[in-house]
């Protein structure tokens, strides 16, 4: 099994710290996908796939500054759980 990330490991040490999963290698993989799902679904919840941004929208450069670089963060967040997601899925 590949070396996990520090960040991916903590996301797994965390949830297998709660689950108490069996010894076993089979019982250790079905933990690391659930924990995977999770972090999907989490991700899907709370920074959802947005939109392009509509320059006709706005007010302002100011307002179009604002909502690029909210919008890059918000990016940010939701691809560093889905990679988090990804290494726990081994891909």
């Amino acid at each position: 099994m590949t070396k996990l990330s520090p960040q991916a490991q903590a996301v797994l040490d965390a949830a297998t710290s709660v689950c108490h999963p069996e010894t076993e290698v089979v019982a250790f993989q079905c933990t690391r996908l659930e924990v995977a799902a999770a972090l999907r679904a989490a991700a899907n919840q709370v920074v959802p796939e947005e939109p392009g941004l509509n320059p006709v929208d706005v007010w302002s450069t100011y307002d179009w500054n604002h909502m690029n670089a909210t919008k890059y963060q918000r990016e940010e967040s939701r691809h560093k759980l889905l990679a988090i997601a990804a290494e726990l899925e081994g891909e």
